[in-house]
């Protein structure tokens, strides 16, 4: 029999709420350690040059400066998540404007800047190629040997984006005595950062220990090595503990941003309207350097939606990365599938209009169902699309009759994914005065995980989620632990969770079934108490000092790990409202729907800030965002010239919940984290398609670019 969820299901408070809000919370770059020093880098000024020689010998009389580093004072070993094609600092060629060429440590900030101005490069430029098109021909500079690709045309475009968090990169490394090396950071996968550090630096694995640290946003952006390497490099130097920051002008001209995407599709349709055959083709700019990506294919992973959430008997699907002389291109949430799926969504509301069928009636007719293959083999479980989708199109009022707005459009977008893979480990257990503990590894990056963790733990123990403490463990604890990606972490540490609570809930049953000398089944177990029918009862601090009296622990370490993925999946859409401006081109969102096929949500309000979230991220990424640059100069190197959306564009919004109990994660919950970040761009594409007659397939959906598609439609009018 099924108890109700007391704890699951309800706004837990944010265990990290209060700290955040009041500045209380320690980040990496607010750890400091005795005797922490200063570390700076020098950046290349060319996007593609030779290093003929750099000379340091004014630098090293600089009081106050500690260590100047170049590429001969390190390891030659290239560092990279999949492809280790990055050196630390460069080799002999310079192949991007930013690039890491010598790195400082001094006492201050200041003094390593000034020590920065002093280092003498003498550069040989060459010829730099940063059109991906461009660096696909046969007399393109390359970039790395023995690498090359084919031509294509350009359909649609998306344009190169940062991922705005607010921390910046930030690094500290204190080497003790013993040689063991402690490491403070922002890291979203402390293994596999530390695995990636060990390889680098030609060390055991167990001589690095990462110290978990609070994680100021990252939707993709903070798994790899960044600054580690020549951090750790000027604290062997020097003997001292070494910080390093990266400004926000470096995080924008030479982090690791969206890829910008260049995609063409070509479908064939039956005369009912049904897709048969596709041929979708992809260019990503991967920059100069493709060490960010972390699949096993050195590409975005979200290649692979080119089908979108339809079923299409003859697929192709070819996805290209290609190097240039730009800012290296990173993952960002939904890697590859937010550029596809803008590409999808768009092309599939143009289909609709080829054959002169409304674009929802289109969609029915041509969604994924149950049995259908997805593109990774399996056959779909679920059957919720269709269902989904007549909610949304009842919800937004849409039909063929609609009354028509000079100006107004409506637009839609739909889409699947699939639940990720993958390990995780958690240790829940008593401390000795009976209160419940939860030990993870796993960052919160801001999306309330650790909260979630506590509320699984204590349904799972019948105790209070305030009652659960949540106590993060180091890269000592685990032999590994989930990264924090592909909206898994739920999924999987959630999972290892609720294990762990389960195995303590009978390990706890166990031991008062022994004192009271009676079947398990006759115990019932909730706020902190276990009971033998109305007479006897045992607190759970009873119960931990009858072991600690005994030498042992109550404790549960619990592993969940997940190799394959499955037949079920999440089903979103997200439909928009908009007005624009005939005189300007300027786009206005009236309204916003986000619709979600979702399991059980365990935590309301961090549900809804996901949900809320990704649809501003996805806002920008449709009509503003763009790290533009000139011949792979960066040329919007600041917050002031790069425009991410602040609370002022925030749209009214609507969530709708098709809620059920197939959802495989604790309690029948389902992923969501970046579910709504990915169709906003194409369901506003869609609406300024609805509005003007013309569609703009070049994001951001400027107002210049949508004046310039207006100014086309009239003069075609005006033409016939």
């Amino acid at each position: 029999m099924t108890h109700p969820l007391t704890q699951v299901g309800r706004s837990a408070t944010r265990l990290d709420g209060q700290a955040k809000v009041s500045g209380g919370i320690r980040y990496a770059a607010d750890i400091e350690r005795p005797g922490t020093i200063w570390g700076k880098c020098l950046r290349s000024p060319y996007a593609h040059a030779r290093i003929r020689s750099i000379n340091t010998a004014s630098v090293k009389n600089i009081e106050g400066v500690f260590a100047v580093l170049t590429a001969d004072d390190l390891p030659r070993r290239l560092v990279g998540r999949r492809l280790r094609d990055m050196p630390v600092l460069a080799q002999q060629t310079v192949r991007f404007i930013g690039e890491r060429v010598a790195v400082v440590a001094a006492q201050t900030p200041e003094i390593a800047e000034e020590a920065l101005s002093r280092i003498v490069v003498d550069y040989e430029e060459l010829k730099s190629v940063h059109d991906p098109i461009e660096a696909m021909a046969a007399d393109a500079p390359v970039l790395h040997e023995n690498l090359r690709s084919y031509e294509i045309l350009q359909s649609f475009t998306t344009p190169r984006v940062h991922h705005g968090y607010l921390e910046p990169h930030a690094v500290v490394v204190d080497i003790e005595a013993s040689g063991r090396v402690l490491v403070w950071c922002p890291a979203k996968g402390p293994y596999v950062t530390r695995s990636h550090l060990a390889q680098w630096l030609d060390l055991p694995e167990e001589t690095i220990c990462f110290q978990i640290s609070p994680v100021g946003g990252d939707f993709g952006g903070k798994a790899s090595l960044m600054d580690i390497p020549l951090c750790y490099s000027l604290a062997k130097a020097t003997g001292r503990p070494v910080k390093m920051i990266m400004s926000y002008s470096e995080e924008l001209t030479a982090a690791n941003p969206r890829h910008p995407a260049l995609i063409t599709i070509k479908s064939g349709l039956k005369r009912d309207g049904r897709l048969w055959a596709r041929e979708v083709r992809v260019i990503f700019n991967s920059g100069a350097y493709a060490g960010f990506k972390n699949n096993d294919t050195v590409n975005l992973p979200g290649a692979r939606h080119g089908a979108g959430a339809y079923f299409i008997p003859h697929l192709k699907i070819d996805a290209f990365s290609v190097y240039t002389n730009c800012v290296p291109s990173g993952i960002m949430r939904g890697p590859g599938e937010a550029q596809m799926l803008f590409a999808v969504e768009s092309h599939t509301d143009f289909l609709a209009a080829q054959i002169k069928m409304d674009p929802i009636e289109f969609r029915y007719r041509n969604l994924l169902k149950r049995g259908d293959r997805l593109p990774y083999g399996v056959r779909l479980e679920d059957d919720k699309a269709r269902q989904l989708l007549k909610r949304v199109a009842a919800k937004i009022g849409w039909n063929g009759a609609r009354k028509r707005q000079p100006y107004v459009g409506q637009g839609l977008a739909f889409c699947i994914r699939e639940i990720g893979i993958g390990e995780a480990n958690v240790e829940v257990g008593l401390k000795d005065d009976g209160r419940v503990y939860l030990v993870t590894t796993v960052p919160d990056t801001g999306t309330g995980a650790h909260t979630i963790f506590r509320q699984i733990a204590a349904e799972t123990l019948g105790v209070a989620a305030d009652d659960v403490e949540i106590i993060m463990g180091t890269t000592d604890h685990f032999p590994t632990d989930v990264a924090v990606a592909a909206s898994r972490v739920t999924y999987l540490a959630g999972q290892a969770s609720q294990k762990a609570a389960s195995g303590l809930r009978d390990l706890l049953l166990n031991e008062a079934g022994e004192i009271f000398r009676c079947p398990v089944d006759r115990l019932r177990i909730g706020k902190s108490v276990l009971r033998n029918g109305a007479k006897e009862k045992m607190s759970f601090a009873e119960l931990a000092a009858r072991a600690a009296a005994a030498g042992r622990k109550l404790q549960v370490k619990a592993n969940f790990q997940i190799q394959e993925r499955g037949g079920t999946a999440c089903f979103f859409a997200q439909a928009a409202k908009i007005k624009v401006d005939p005189e300007t081109g300027k786009v206005t969102i009236l309204k916003m729907l986000s619709a979600h096929d979702t399991g059980t949500v365990i935590n309301p309000v961090t549900y809804q800030g996901q949900v809320e979230g990704g649809m501003m991220q996805g806002l920008g990424f449709a009509l503003m965002e763009n790290l533009r640059d000139d011949e792979g100069k960066i040329i919007t190197p600041s917050l002031g010239e790069y425009k991410i959306p602040c609370a002022a564009d925030v749209p009214p919004l609507e969530t709708l919940l098709f809620q059920d109990q197939d959802g495989p994660g604790p309690f029948h919950s389902k992923p969501v984290g970046e579910h709504s970040a990915v169709p906003t761009a194409p369901c506003i594409a869609n609406a300024l398609y609805d509005a003007i007659g013309k569609q703009v397939t070049d994001l951001p959906l400027s107002a210049e670019a949508v004046y310039d598609a207006m100014k086309s439609v009239r003069g075609a009018r005006e033409t016939r």
